[in-house]
């Protein structure tokens, strides 16, 4: 897929996301998680800075090793991708240390995330 049509993609479920008013909204797979999708490599869980990923714009966050890890001030809507292979699992919580309420994102899936809620994510195989 072209990169100009993930961006394009991006935006679309970007604006649905902002008129359903939904927390999580899932933009569908992007690319196979053998390969390297707006910077964020093969094996990684990874967060956007605020708004979209941009031609250039990095991930500002990574995941590849199995962990719970708290987040810190990451608000507002971010773009999170899961492109870790082995099908190996990607959740995002409420609460610290990997608690409250978790939601699974799926392995080669975009989703536009409002992480004000979102305190501590999962890796796991």
């Amino acid at each position: 897929m072209a990169r100009t049509t993930i961006r394009t993609t991006l935006a679309a479920v970007a604006a649905a996301t902002l008129a359903l008013g939904t927390g999580v909204l899932a933009a569908g797979p992007a690319q196979a998680s053998y390969n390297t999708v707006e910077g964020c490599r093969s094996g990684e869980a990874c967060i956007w800075p605020e708004g979209s990923p941009a031609a250039g714009v990095q991930p500002s966050l990574r995941f590849r090793n199995a962990g719970t890890y708290n987040l810190s001030n990451q608000e507002n809507w971010h773009w999170v991708l899961n492109n870790q292979t082995s099908n190996w699992k990607f959740r995002l919580c409420t609460g610290y240390n990997g608690t409250g309420v978790c939601t699974d994102v799926p392995v080669d899936t975009w989703v536009a995330v409002n992480l004000s809620p979102i305190n501590s994510v999962i890796v796991s195989p």
